[in-house]
């Protein structure tokens, strides 16, 4: 199992819309997040900022979020939130949410 954590910004005026999305996710949407091996998936918010944190269980993490990328109704779902989000500025090339480095944990 490895932990991620990836950040973004929310669209101030966005917020109340991104936490209505989120206190509602589409099923099919949670069930491809099953089926790409991502367990333990929290969104947090402060001031302005979303973290987010999950486990992945898989063997393959490139290939689980290529085929999440792929599947239709996720495509729709992102178009839904992206709207709301706005990227940090210092994030990699080819990244939406920044992932960020682990640099303390204890079980």
């Amino acid at each position: 199992m490895k932990r991620y954590g990836a950040v973004i910004k929310v669209r101030p005026e966005k917020l109340a819309e991104y936490k209505k999305l989120h206190a509602a996710v589409w099923p099919e949407v949670l069930d491809m997040i099953a089926q790409c091996n991502i367990r333990n998936y929290s969104i947090y918010h402060k001031d302005g900022y979303l973290f987010s944190y999950f486990e992945y269980h898989g063997d393959d993490f490139a290939a689980d979020m290529a085929k999440m990328a792929a599947d239709p109704t996720t495509q729709k779902w992102w178009q839904v939130c992206k709207p709301c989000q706005q990227p940090l500025e210092t994030r990699a090339e080819g990244e939406w949410w920044a992932d960020m480095e682990e640099v303390f944990h204890c079980d």
